[in-house]
């Protein structure tokens, strides 16, 4: 049984479809969990790709899960192997991936945890260390820190040797959470001006990094709050895409203002990531540095109510869909 989207794009339902069988460098895998993502609601709507090698239009992005056959040409992985991984098609009982774009499951792990790694923790990797260049000592503020990738961000930010970590937020019980995974200062944006608070932190030189799941609304204010040669990373835009952009201010400050995708990628790009994130990450998750975070955890059936549990945006971590 596997989940599908409906020809108009706006709801799900459970369908039988054929098991996809791997291609040459490709793995099948018997997925045991897959994480709900942002994006996923923007499938519904037709605003993000999707992809299946069955050919029908199934939702989801990240899985954990078991190989149960692999395709030729395939080197590293067997049959048995529990793996996890960015891969489209993920609302479902088997899904197919690249098997240079697979991760192991550390040992410590289980399938829930598993599947709240991929996206996530690759995302801000690439966000924080590839794109912004986070430096030991260095400060970083994370807009929607409560969110997956926010979880991620903190615990990433500090791996790699953040002096300050500011994070904005809704509520004093998620800041609660989120000091205990390494955040220093909380910004309730309901009551506070981030950018006033960081100023004021940081005897008003600013952040040495942004990371942005916001979009435009904060892009004025996070240029006001920056410090010189300040970096800006937009990952998300889910409150607005478009900002005021002060062009004096940024060349003031010799900003870097810096775009960041999946969708776009290419394949060579994405076997990129998965190698640094490899090397960099899977160590810290097998020995516990790095913990992931889940909120709740939903059977298949329910996607739908996960969905608009996710949309409440009551969650602190990732939201995770139980398929076997």
């Amino acid at each position: 049984m596997m989940m599908v989207s409906d020809k108009g794009g706006r709801t799900l339902e459970l369908r039988e479809v054929p098991r996809p069988q791997p291609r040459p460098g490709e793995l099948l895998i018997k997925v045991k969990t897959a994480a709900l993502n942002r994006a996923d609601i923007l499938q519904l709507k037709g605003a993000y790709p999707t992809q299946s090698a069955v050919g029908d239009t199934i939702a989801g992005l990240e899985a954990a899960g078991e190989v149960t056959a692999v395709g030729a040409n395939v080197s590293g992985f067997s049959i048995g192997d529990r793996v996890m991984a960015m891969c489209p098609a993920s609302y479902a009982e088997y899904a197919i991936l690249d098997h240079r774009l697979a991760l192991r499951v550390p040992e410590r792990l289980g399938w829930e945890e598993a599947a709240t790694i991929p996206v996530a923790y690759m995302t801000e990797h690439d966000a924080l260390i590839t794109n912004a260049q986070l430096q030991p000592g260095q400060t970083v503020l994370i807009h929607a820190a409560s969110s997956g990738v926010g979880v991620a961000g903190i615990q990433i930010a500090k791996l790699f040797g953040a002096r300050l970590v500011f994070c904005t937020g809704s509520s004093q019980t998620k800041f609660s959470a989120l000091k205990a995974l390494g955040m220093d200062i909380g910004i309730d944006y309901r009551t506070e001006n981030f950018g006033d608070s960081v100023l004021a932190a940081t005897n008003e030189t600013g952040v040495d990094v942004v990371i942005d799941h916001v979009g435009g609304m904060y892009l004025k204010e996070n240029l006001r709050c920056m410090a010189i040669k300040g970096r800006l990373v937009s990952v998300g835009r889910l409150g607005q895409a478009v900002g005021e952009l002060d062009l004096e201010l940024l060349a003031f400050k010799r900003l870097h203002l810096i775009g960041v995708t999946f969708r776009t990628r290419t394949i060579e790009e994405r076997i990129a990531i998965t190698q640094r994130v490899r090397a960099d990450i899977l160590p810290a998750l097998a020995d516990g540095r790095l913990k992931p975070v889940i909120n709740r955890i939903f059977p298949l059936e329910q996607v739908l109510e996960a969905q608009a549990y996710m949309v409440s945006n009551a969650q602190t971590g990732k939201i995770v869909l139980k398929v076997q």
